[in-house]
């Protein structure tokens, strides 16, 4: 099975792509559903955050504030880290678990939609990176169109992120999404047609007999790795010369 993770910056687009994709059959793994699910009432995450942060961050029906949780770490780094490391963890147990019941319902293409994928280095794990990109301008304009913000605030919160130029660096696939949706369909569905060619047989094989599942992605990962220093080490000299 062929682990594909999607991801992109604020306003590029990236949930347009992930529908799009859905809408083909292909399964979806959305971080940002599983981050709400793992911390659900009764679950450990839960448990973690209130022991951590007190009993304040919870609703009256037992359920997480996040606006209220979100107003004490918003500002202070220390709590932010104890924050992830509590919730980070949870939503890559999920994810894992998500992506082995597609391989185990026999799944050609599993995608992970995940906006950090780059900054929390699930990157490194996954056969194929796409990133759906805008130009710095336009992803300025959607998202003060879309939140009705002020371009001081807009800008604010870009600045905040990791910016999508960087990301792409990362890429296998760019979408380019500075266009209209009927191009961005046209490009979604050429990206499907290329993920189903490159899933080939090999995925029936992985499905029949695991452990030719288990060294296919050992050799993927491997060769990935040895891709990436190389590039690494491309751009190092030219930015030396």
């Amino acid at each position: 099975m062929l682990v594909i993770g999607l991801t992109g910056g604020i306003a590029t687009g990236k949930s347009t792509v992930s529908s799009l994709l859905r809408a083909h059959g292909l399964p979806i793994v959305d971080a940002d559903v599983l981050a709400r699910k793992v911390v659900e009432p009764g679950t450990p995450a839960l448990a973690q955050i209130v022991h951590t942060f007190g009993s304040e961050v919870l609703r009256a029906d037992g359920t997480l504030d996040r606006a209220r949780l979100g107003a004490i770490v918003f500002a202070d780094e220390e709590k932010r880290r104890k924050l992830n490391a509590i919730v980070h963890p949870a939503v890559r147990r999920e994810m894992f678990w998500s992506v082995l019941r597609c391989w185990w319902r026999g799944e050609r293409v599993c995608i992970l939609d995940v906006p950090l994928l780059i900054e929390g280095g699930l990157w490194k794990w996954v056969a194929k990176v796409v990133v759906v990109y805008c130009s710095a301008e336009i992803q300025l304009q959607r998202l003060m169109k879309r939140d009705n913000s002020s371009r001081a605030d807009a800008s604010s919160r870009l600045n905040a992120q990791l910016p999508i130029t960087e990301k792409v660096q990362y890429a296998d696939i760019v979408i380019d999404n500075s266009g209209s949706l009927q191009d961005l369909e046209r490009q979604v569905d050429q990206l499907v047609q290329r993920l189903l060619k490159e899933a080939g047989w090999s995925w029936r094989l992985s499905w029949l007999f695991p452990p030719w599942g288990v060294a296919s992605a050992i050799w993927t990962l491997s060769w990935r790795a040895l891709r990436r220093s190389q590039k690494s080490g491309s751009r190092k000299k030219s930015g030396k010369r």
